[in-house]
């Protein structure tokens, strides 16, 4: 279909050429009308400048690669592709279907970066795709790759490609696991993977780290492993001090935290806690047992301990001792779990005494077994109560004098 034959796409390829705030700018309720007047009759005398380049791109990205229009002139305003050169253009989508690339495959490759129209297949494209397909990314790996990765496609081949896939292969050991960690972490090769970062993993594994939780840390959080080696040393020595294990995957995290998280940023999360009725050794008790607690919101963990504290009663020392049960969701864990356990505890159900706290750390499917399915004889609004959708005062069954803390729990909100 040619632009120019179509009067809806030849006006927003003509609009598209001038910037958003001049238009607005010079259409006004008062002169609306007659500038869209004269801008529309200005499209007849700019067809020949159109044709000769932005139509051209325009067309050529919808009707050859399958943009959408908003897409064809977006990317026209940064890609001018030459007619007199259209066969280079179809030798790089040529070479793209030649490695399994499909149509959905090229059209959001090129969405996310259209440059690559222009690149030489000879001198740029095949010699990376082949690269990659010779060292063990086949079928839909190498095109999911690069269309998470477009850059990969501009970089050198010796001085960048290789380099990264050797050293993902070093510790990932798997295809699908370089393209797991590729895909998982944005960006992941823009990072500068050598040099500093292998001279961390060296001293990590010297002070004990094993290479299954370097496998690990370069899969989940290759970012930290970039850090100056002082930072390193100090995450390593702080960790060490609390009695952590180097070689156990609890002090790998410790250690991750540690990085993560800037100086300023732990004071924060430090008094934080001490608002909250926590003493110095009962946060670095609560750290050296669950470490991720310091990567919760503060504004998350204040909510979590008012629930615990005022509406259940437990005391700050408890859930420092158990400092993992400040990463469950509050309204689909914590209040609806509580919420079953306060009926059931009102209507003498609950046969055996145990910690509350153990209620949280059950599998969904274990709460329902234990504390919902086998109790629906009796209560047979229970699952309601469960999902919250039921109100407590609809539950007839239950004398209204025993449920003061539990309305305060679960009136719907």
């Amino acid at each position: 279909m040619s632009i120019m034959a179509n009067p809806t796409l030849k006006r927003s390829l003509f609009l598209s050429c001038f910037p958003t705030q001049f238009l607005r700018n010079i259409i006004t309720p008062q002169s609306s009308t007659i500038c869209r007047k004269h801008l529309l009759s200005t499209v007849s005398d700019s067809d020949k400048s159109l044709s000769s380049v932005s139509s051209f791109t325009v067309q050529y990205l919808m009707n050859t690669c399958g943009f959408p229009l908003e897409d064809a002139l977006s990317a026209s305003k940064k890609l001018q592709l030459n007619e007199n050169k259209s066969h280079k253009h179809q030798s790089v989508l040529e070479i793209l279907r030649s490695f399994h690339f499909c149509d959905t495959h090229v059209t959001k490759l090129l969405i996310k970066c259209p440059k690559i129209l222009k690149m030489n297949v000879n001198s740029n494209l095949k010699p990376k795709l082949e690269y990659l397909r010779d060292n063990g990314l086949e079928g839909r790996l190498l095109p999911d790759l690069i269309v998470s990765n477009p850059e990969i496609l501009s970089k050198s081949l010796n001085g960048f490609v290789k380099p990264r896939l050797e050293f993902l292969k070093k510790y990932l050991h798997t295809n699908d696991r370089v393209f797991g960690a590729v895909k998982r972490t944005f960006g992941l090769w823009r990072i500068n993977l050598n040099g500093i970062t292998e001279r961390n993993i060296e001293l990590l594994l010297s002070e004990g780290v094993t290479t299954r939780s370097i496998e690990r840390w370069v899969f989940w959080q290759p970012r930290t492993l970039t850090h100056r080696v002082d930072r390193i040393v100090y995450a390593i020595r702080t960790v060490k001090e609390l009695g952590l294990d180097p070689s156990s995957f609890r002090c790998v995290r410790a250690i991750q935290v540690l990085l993560s998280i800037s100086h300023s940023t732990w004071n924060q999360k430090v008094q934080n806690f001490k608002t909250l009725g926590w003493s110095e050794e009962m946060i670095w008790s609560a750290f050296k047992r669950y470490s991720m607690c310091f990567g919760l919101s503060e504004e998350n963990v204040s909510r979590t301990m008012d629930f615990y504290v005022n509406t259940m009663k437990l005391k700050p020392v408890v859930i420092a001792a158990q400092p993992s049960l400040l990463a469950y969701a509050m309204n689909t864990r914590i209040r609806p779990r509580y919420s079953v356990i306060k009926v059931l505890e009102c209507r003498k159900l609950l046969k055996k005494k145990f910690k509350v706290c153990w209620v949280f750390r059950l599998t969904e499917k274990d709460f329902l077994e234990k504390f919902v399915d086998k109790h629906l004889d009796q209560i047979p609004n229970l699952l309601e109560v469960y999902r919250g959708t039921i109100a407590v005062e609809k539950m007839d069954q239950l004398e209204q004098s025993k449920l003061t803390s539990y309305v305060e729990i679960c009136a719907v909100q």
